[in-house]
C-alpha cells in the first residue's frame, strides 16, 4: 500500500509542477557591491528597497557561523530564537518574543518554516543539518500573502544549495572536542547539456555527549544523523526551468537529559512575613530511597550532568525523508509558478521521565507520525504599464498526523509516595486501596505499571486550503507605493482516539462515592497522585462524534504604504493581520475525568493584529534597518507543562478590573463578564546595520528590544478562568522573550598574496534576562548572557582548498534552554510562598542545557 502511495505521488508531482528556480543564480543574500537581495516578497528585490522587516543570511554567513542547521539563526538575526527542550525534533522558534512550545503534536508553529518552498508543519524539522544552502530569509511579524502556508508570528524560509549547469563538486571534514565528526560531500553539474543539471548532498555528524549520567557514566546529548539529498534541474525551454528534490534525513541519538536546577530549597514564611529557606524535604526523601542529584557545589546553577534510572533512555529514533518539484514558466506577461511536496516525519521516543535515578516514570515507546501533502500554486507579473505588480495563489495541504504514548508508572512509584506520607500510613495508596474495596490483580502492583495509551493512539487528520494575493501599486513610479495583500484560509481537523489503560485503581478511586471517614482528608491527594497518568474512561472517539470535527475559516492580509523620499531612503507604514489554526490539545490529561468529550480536547485559533513604522537607509558602504512594531494577540494559544502534563490553554484579556483574582490561585475566580482584550501584546524596535568600511572587511550588527507581556487582566477562552497554575501570567513577559538582545559580527577575508586568502570571523550574541519556563516560576529565570562563535582560516587560490580552526561558545558561557518542574517532586514556588498564595513550597526543578564550547578544525576542498 505504502508503495503505491508513493507511485501515485510521484505520477502527481512530476508531469505537474514540480517547484522550480525562477531564477536558479539568485541568492537572498548575495552580497554584490555590496547589495544584498532577498526573495522574501517572491520578487529579487535589494533589501534596502523591501518595506517589510526580514533578516537575509547567505551561506557563507551561516558557514562563517558554525550553523548547521537554524539554532545557529540566534546569531544573526536579534529578533529570532530556535530552542529545544525534551526532544530535538520538538524544537520552537520564536520571533519578536512570540512563538509556539513545541512539545504538543497538537499545536502548529506560530513560525512557520519552509525549505525549498515547501511547509514543513513542525519547527523541529529545521533542527537537523541542513547541508549545503543557498540562502535563509527570516521574515517578521505576520505572514500569509506571499507563502502558501500562513503564519501568525513569522517565517524562516530556507532555500538549499541549487544544482550547478558547470561540473563541480565540494568535500570537507570535521573533527572537534566531544570526539565530533562531521563529514559533507557534494557533486553537481551537467547531465543534458544546458537542458539537466544534478546535485548530490550528504552529511555525516557525530559527537559524544555533553551530559554525564552520573549512574552509568555514559553521556548522554550526543549527534548521530545524516542527510542525503538529490536534485535535478530541468530546463526544456528558455522560459520553463523545472526543480526536483528529494532527501532522506536520519537521527539515532540519546537527547534530552535534564539537569537539577540548584540550590534545591524548602521555601516557607517567617512571623514578618519574609521568606525562609531550608534543606529541600522532597530530595532529602529521595536521596534517602536511593535518589542522587548531580547538583553542583561552586555557586553555579547547574552542571551538565544527570542521573538516569538502569535500564532507562533517552533514546530517539528520526526518519524525515521527501520529494518535492518546483515549477517555474515564463509565459511572457507573466510567470506561473507551481510546488508540490510530499513529507513523511517519524519520531520514536524513550524518556526517564522523572529525570531521576528513582524510577518513578518513565517511557519507552512514544511515537508521532506525519504525512503532510502539499500543493501551492502562483501567478505573478505586470499590469497597467508596470504600475501593478501583482501575485495570486492557491494552496492545499492534507496532513495525517499520529501520536502515541506509553507513560507508565515506574518501580519505585509506590515506594515513593508512600514515604511522603509515612507519619499518616505506612502504605498509604494500599490502604485507600482497602477502603474503597479495591482488589489488585493478581500478580499486579496496585497500579500495574501501565501507562495512558499503551497500544492507542491520536490520528488527526488536517485539510486546509487558501487562496491569497499580493499586489504592488506603484502610485509613483520609485517613489511611492501602496502594497495590498489578502488572504482567505479555510481550515478542518477531524480527530479519532483509542484508549486503553490498565490503572483500574484510578478509576477506582474517582468512582467510590462511599464514606471514608479519617481518610477522607487525603482523598483529593491520594486520587492526583494515583491518578497522574490518567486513567480515561471509554473506548475513545471515532470520527464524527460530538466535537471530533473542527472547521474554521479566515481572512487576513496586509497593507503596507512606502515612500522614497530620497534614491537611498524608504520609510513605510504596515498594518497585516494572521491567523494560526485552533485545533486539539493530542494530550489525555485535557479530559474530563468522568465524562471524556473531544471538546475538552479543543483549543480556538489565535489571532494577531500587527502595526509597524520602518526605515531603511542605504549608502553603499553604510546601511540601516529600523523597524519598530505593535502586534495584538487574541486567543493566544499557550501550551504550558504542569509537572506532568503538557496543558493547552487559549489566552485571552479582561477588559474589566478583576482585582487580583485572576492570580489568586484558585480555579474559577477570574472569570471575565467584560469586553474581550488582547492577552498579549509585542511590542518594540529592531535595528539592523551593515558597515563595509574598506575592501574584504565586514561589520553586522543587530539589536532588538522587545516588551512581549501578558495583558494584567487575564482570562481563558471566552473569558472563563485560566487554570490555578498560571496565577503568575498577569502583566508578566511572556517565555523565553527577553527584553533586549544585541547581535554583531566581524569577517575579514584579506587576499595574502596571489596564491593565499585568510578567514578572521567573530560573531556574539547578548541576551538580556529571560524567564525560561512556560508558568513562569522565578526559579526559572535565565540571567543575561553573551555566546560567542570564532573562526580562523587559511586558503588556497581559488579557495581550492582551506583550512579553518574554530569555536562555538568561545567563552563556554553555562545558560539553559528551557527549565521545567521535575516531575512529581515536590510543589510550590517562590512567588507563590512570597505572596502569601501559599504556606510552604519544596519543588524541585530541571533545566535542558544549552551546549558548552565546542571546538575544532575544518579542511574543505572545492573542485
Amino acid at each position: 500500500m505504502k508503495s503505491i502511495w508513493l507511485a501515485s505521488v510521484a505520477a502527481f508531482v512530476l508531469p505537474i509542477a514540480i517547484p522550480a528556480v525562477a531564477q536558479a543564480q539568485q541568492t537572498a543574500a548575495a552580497e554584490n557591491n555590496n547589495e544584498i537581495v532577498v526573495t522574501a516578497t517572491r520578487r529579487n528585490q535589494v533589501l534596502s528597497d523591501v518595506p517589510i522587516a526580514v533578516s537575509a543570511v547567505s551561506a557563507e554567513q551561516l558557514q562563517n557561523s558554525g550553523g548547521t542547521d537554524i539554532r545557529q539563526l540566534n546569531q544573526l538575526a536579534p529578533s529570532l530564537l530556535v530552542s529545544s527542550a525534551t526532544n530535538e525534533s520538538n524544537g520552537a522558534a520564536r520571533i519578536r518574543g512570540v512563538g509556539t512550545v513545541g512539545e504538543n503534536p497538537g499545536l502548529e508553529s506560530s513560525v512557520a518554516v519552509f525549505i525549498d518552498g515547501v511547509y514543513r508543519s513542525r519547527t523541529g524539522v529545521g533542527l537537523t543539518d541542513l547541508g549545503p544552502i543557498d540562502r535563509i530569509e527570516v521574515l517578521r511579524g505576520p505572514q500569509g500573502t506571499l507563502f502558501g502556508r500562513n503564519a501568525s508570528a513569522g517565517l524562516i524560509s530556507i532555500t538549499t544549495a541549487l544544482p550547478q549547469f558547470e561540473p563541480g563538486g565540494m568535500a570537507e571534514a570535521t573533527y572537534g572536542n566531544y570526539n565530533n565528526i562531521r563529514l559533507m560531500g557534494s557533486l553537481t553539474g551537467p547531465i543534458l547539456g544546458d537542458k539537466a543539471a544534478f546535485r548530490i548532498d550528504g552529511v555525516f555528524n557525530k559527537r559524544d555527549g555533553f551530559v554525564e549520567d552520573i549512574i552509568s557514566g555514559r553521556d548522554i546529548n550526543n549527534r548521530d544523523r545524516f542527510l542525503v539529498r538529490g536534485q535535478l534541474l530541468l530546463k526544456p525551454t528558455d522560459d520553463i526551468s523545472i526543480r526536483l528534490i528529494g532527501d532522506y534525513n536520519q537521527k539515532n541519538e540519546e537527547c534530552c537529559a535534564a539537569a537539577i536546577i540548584a540550590p534545591t530549597q524548602n521555601l516557607s514564611r517567617d512571623a514578618a512575613g519574609n521568606v525562609v529557606f531550608s534543606p529541600n524535604s522532597i530530595r532529602t526523601l529521595m536521596t534517602g530511597l536511593g535518589g542522587r542529584f548531580a547538583v553542583p557545589t561552586d555557586g553555579t546553577k547547574y552542571a551538565y550532568a544527570t542521573s538516569v534510572t538502569p535500564g532507562a533512555s533517552y533514546d530517539q529514533r528520526t526518519r524525515d525523508w521527501g520529494v518535492s518539484g518546483e515549477l517555474n514558466w515564463d509565459l511572457g506577461g507573466a510567470k506561473l509558478t507551481s510546488i508540490t511536496g510530499y513529507r513523511q516525519f517519524k519520531n520514536k521516543s524513550a524518556q526517564d521521565a522523572d529525570f531521576n535515578n528513582l524510577d518513578i516514570l518513565r517511557r519507552d515507546d512514544a511515537n508521532r507520525k506525519f504525512q503532510t501533502f502539499s500543493q501551492e500554486v502562483r501567478l505573478q507579473g505586470n499590469a497597467l504599464g508596470d504600475r501593478l505588480d501583482y501575485l495570486v495563489g492557491a494552496y492545499f495541504s492534507s496532513e495525517t498526523l499520529r501520536t502515541d504514548d506509553n507513560l507508565v508508572y515506574g518501580n519505585d512509584f509506590e515506594r515513593y509516595y508512600n514515604t511522603q506520607f509515612a507519619a499518616f500510613s505506612p502504605n498509604l495508596l494500599q490502604t485507600f486501596a482497602n477502603a474503597i474495596g479495591y482488589v489488585t490483580p493478581t500478580g499486579q502492583s496496585l497500579l500495574n505499571n501501565t501507562g495512558i495509551v499503551q497500544g492507542g493512539y491520536f490520528k488527526q487528520k488536517s485539510t486546509n486550503y487558501a487562496f491569497f494575493t499580493h499586489n504592488v501599486v506603484n502610485i509613483v513610479p520609485d517613489k511611492i507605493s501602496l502594497t495590498l495583500g489578502l488572504r482567505y484560509t479555510n481550515e478542518k481537523k477531524e480527530l479519532e482516539g483509542v484508549f486503553q489503560s490498565s490503572n483500574n485503581f484510578c478509576g477506582a478511586l474517582r468512582r467510590f462515592t462511599g464514606n471514608l471517614g479519617p481518610l477522607a482528608a487525603l482523598r483529593p491527594t491520594v486520587t492526583s497522585v494515583a491518578c497522574v497518568i490518567n486513567n480515561t474512561p471509554g473506548p475513545g472517539f471515532n470520527v464524527g462524534d460530538p466535537g471530533t470535527v473542527r472547521k474554521e475559516d479566515e481572512f487576513t492580509g496586509t497593507a503596507v504604504l512606502s515612500v522614497k523620499p530620497i534614491d537611498d531612503l524608504l520609510v513605510y507604514g504596515s498594518y497585516s493581520r494572521g491567523y494560526k489554526a485552533g485545533g486539539f490539545n493530542l494530550d489525555t490529561s485535557a479530559l474530563n475525568a468522568t465524562a471524556p468529550s473531544a471538546f475538552n480536547l479543543q483549543f480556538a485559533p489565535e489571532i494577531v493584529n500587527s502595526f509597524e513604522l520602518g526605515a531603511k537607509l542605504d549608502l553603499q558602504a553604510f546601511k540601516l534597518n529600523v523597524a519598530a512594531f505593535y502586534q495584538k494577540f487574541d486567543d493566544f494559544q499557550l501550551n504550558t507543562f504542569n509537572g506532568v502534563n503538557f496543558e493547552v490553554t487559549n489566552i485571552g484579556g479582561c477588559g474589566d478590573d478583576l482585582g487580583g483574582r485572576d492570580r489568586d490561585l484558585i480555579a474559577g475566580n477570574s472569570t471575565c463578564a467584560g469586553k474581550k482584550k488582547a492577552g498579549l501584546v509585542s511590542k518594540g524596535l529592531e535595528i539592523e546595520a551593515f558597515f563595509f568600511p574598506f575592501p574584504d572587511f565586514t561589520l553586522t550588527t543587530g539589536a532588538t528590544y522587545t516588551d512581549a507581556s501578558y495583558a494584567k487582566q487575564l482570562t481563558g477562552l471566552n473569558g472563563v478562568s485560566l487554570a490555578p497554575t498560571l496565577f503568575q501570567l498577569p502583566g508578566r513577559t511572556l517565555s523565553n522573550s527577553s527584553e533586549y538582545v544585541v547581535t554583531g559580527s566581524a569577517a575579514w577575508t584579506p587576499q595574502i598574496n596571489e596564491s593565499l586568502s585568510a578567514l578572521l570571523y567573530f560573531d556574539f550574541r547578548y541576551t538580556s534576562a529571560l524567564n525560561t519556563g512556560s508558568d513562569l516560576d522565578f526559579e526559572k529565570i535565565q540571567p543575561g548572557f553573551i555566546v560567542a562563535n570564532a573562526r580562523i582560516g587559511l586558503y588556497g587560490k581559488d579557495k581550492r582548498w582551506g583550512i579553518e580552526l574554530w569555536a562555538q561558545n568561545l567563552f563556554d558561557e553555562l545558560y539553559q534552554q528551557v527549565a521545567a518542574d521535575a516531575p512529581l517532586q515536590g510543589s510550590g514556588t517562590f512567588r507563590a510562598v512570597a505572596t502569601g498564595l501559599s504556606a510552604t513550597a519544596n519543588q524541585l526543578f530541571i533545566t535542558f542545557p544549552a551546549e558548552p564550547r565546542t571546538y575544532g578544525i575544518t579542511v574543505r576542498t572545492k573542485f
